[in-house]
């Protein structure tokens, strides 16, 4: 059950460090062309894109000792979960993104369901 977890969280930890490292690479200009880019967009992309990275880090970090990071993954957990929130705001305002971005959305949503893996190999690690 444990091996299994970190499996997947390593699996799961690498979408946001692809998607760090290209944001970081090409900014905004992934969805925006030269003529319609923003600098202040893309210093926000990039920015995002770097905060992301410590996602996966974080979930690195927590991985060798699953069984004793419930806290850190929580706040992981959270911050998806915030960030799933905020594409749904901007589905419902502006309107649907990519397709990869919806299917992000319900992975960050669906995050705190780890918590729950987590806290069942938490408990037969204690056992």
């Amino acid at each position: 059950m444990k091996l299994a977890l970190q499996i997947v969280l390593g699996l799961l930890s690498l979408i946001p460090i692809a998607f760090a490292a290209l944001g970081l690479a090409k900014g905004a200009g992934l969805y925006l062309d030269d003529t319609t880019m923003v600098a202040a967009l893309d210093n926000q992309y990039r920015y995002n894109s770097g905060t992301y990275a410590v996602v996966s880090f974080l979930i690195w970090y927590a991985i060798p000792k699953v069984e004793q990071h419930f806290k850190l993954l929580a706040f992981v957990s959270a911050a998806l979960f915030i960030g799933g929130l905020g594409r749904i705001i901007s589905m419902l305002t502006v309107g649907p993104g990519t397709d990869q971005q919806f299917i992000g959305m319900f992975i960050e949503l669906g995050s705190p369901l780890l918590l729950i893996w987590q806290q069942a190999v938490a408990r037969k690690a204690r056992a």
